[in-house]
């Protein structure tokens, strides 16, 4: 059990880092596998480009959307969006609005950032294979008439489509084939790269911005793991005497000594929406910012500090 439990801390103090490394391996052996075992180029004129672009596109739009309905902050800012004037108007009107706009772009830009890693890497390491972009490229007309411009063969604009499948009477154009991998495999480090550019800049740009210092953030990572175990023990006791309770009063119509009181449903939702800061009254989570019941006329979203609502929503301990 000690070695479980090692295993286990050691998971949640780098949960994101493997979260996001299994994620991204994950999906490359998946596109290995596609490629390897599923994908057929028709080699066809009129099917290899929607067939190529289907392969490579769809696969990642599908991720994209997986990684959108998996993430918990989605939900924490979508949950109860849409209800009536009157229960937006209980849960704090200013808040709420100010969350749902400007603030819940800003969110929402966060979430499809997470959402972007599955889709970027299948994209990425399906250029980095070549087949994908092969049986497309063969496709285009465009560019079957750029390749072919030099071709000594007549016929290399028909031949090319039957280049990815190796087919023995496009030998003539085979040598094209190297040009289509050489493309698709440049494009993919090419989006590799930016994708690495454009993650430092961000990080760093938010880590420079940060309201916080660096030990003060993993101070508040602390507090916000030990509030999401206090919370969770105390929400299952307090369910559990509440549902014991009831179920005694089902069967024997009486209830046991002592009041259950739980939050009201306008308290469920201030500790449910996105975590916004303050700078004047700085609170580590919703709930702390309950307790003190400040106003938040003057908060705004951070995000360096997205990590606030991840621990509140996501599983215990999970980090």
């Amino acid at each position: 059990m000690e070695k479980l439990k090692t295993v286990l801390d050691l998971h949640l103090k780098l949960y994101s880092v493997l979260g996001y490394g299994l994620v991204t391996a994950l999906t490359a052996g998946l596109e290995r596998i596609f490629s390897t075992v599923v994908f057929q180029c028709p080699c066809n004129a009129t099917w290899n480009l929607a067939y190529g672009l289907v392969f490579l596109l769809v696969p990642a739009l599908a991720l994209f959307f997986l990684g959108y309905l998996l993430n918990p902050r989605t939900w924490r800012l979508l949950t109860s969006c849409c209800a009536g004037r009157q229960q937006v108007l209980r849960a704090g009107r200013q808040q709420v609005l100010r969350i749902r706009g400007l603030c819940g772009v800003l969110v929402f830009m966060q979430v499809i950032g997470t959402a972007a890693v599955a889709p970027l890497t299948w994209v990425a390491a399906a250029l980095l294979g070549g087949d994908f972009y092969e049986c497309a490229a063969s496709g285009t007309q465009v560019l079957v008439r750029h390749l072919c411009s030099g071709h000594r063969d007549p016929n290399c604009t028909a031949l090319l489509p039957l280049v990815p499948c190796g087919d023995p009477r496009a030998k003539a154009a085979m040598g094209l084939r190297k040009d289509l991998k050489a493309q698709s495999q440049v494009a993919g480090w090419i989006l590799i790269a930016a994708v690495i550019i454009v993650l430092v800049i961000f990080v760093s740009i938010t880590r420079c911005r940060s309201p916080v210092s660096f030990l003060q953030m993993k101070f508040w990572k602390i507090y916000l793991e030990q509030e999401q175990k206090i919370f969770k023990n105390q929400a299952t006791e307090h369910a559990t005497k509440l549902a014991e309770n009831n179920v005694k009063f089902f069967f024997e119509r009486s209830h046991q000594n002592g009041e259950y009181k739980t939050p009201s449903k306008e308290d469920w939702k201030k500790i449910s929406l996105p975590y916004t800061f303050n700078p004047h009254k700085l609170h580590y989570s919703a709930v702390h910012k309950f307790v003190n019941e400040e106003s938040s006329e003057e908060d705004s979203v951070v995000p360096v500090l997205h990590f606030v609502d991840s621990f509140a929503l996501n599983t215990p301990l999970k980090l």
